[in-house]
């Protein structure tokens, strides 16, 4: 699980990064609802970075299949999450609006396996 904690670890820092440079270097460039949806990309992937890192730290020490693959869930559900919602802020194209809710569905899926993975263990 050393993988996906690392993972998780690097969705943290990157959220760090798009945050800080949404608030230095975007604030003057963007509207107040492109960088609106730029800060909500960047929390929405801490959030899933965070239960990444509690997901593989509990796959590990529980031994469940299910924190593995809330682990898997969180980390494609907060990368396709935020991605598209960056991209959209940045004036990106607006199909990929259909695919943002497809990366939320894979972190609420993550959380819910998190939930059972934590609930079903011995």
């Amino acid at each position: 699980m050393r993988p996906l904690a690392a993972l998780g670890a690097l969705e943290c820092a990157i959220a760090v990064a798009l945050g800080a440079f949404g608030a230095h270097a975007l604030a003057g460039r963007l509207d107040a609802r492109s960088l609106d949806l730029w800060l909500t990309a960047a929390r929405y992937l801490m959030y899933a970075g965070l239960g990444t890192l509690v997901a593989a730290a509990l796959a590990t020490r529980l031994a469940t299949p299910a924190a593995g693959v809330a682990a898997a869930l969180l980390i494609v559900g907060g990368a396709l999450f935020a991605g598209t919602v960056a991209v959209l802020a940045l004036g990106g194209p607006r199909w990929l609006g259909a695919i943002t809710p497809i990366g939320g569905t894979a972190m609420i899926l993550g959380f819910l396996a998190l939930a059972w993975s934590a609930w079903r263990a011995p």
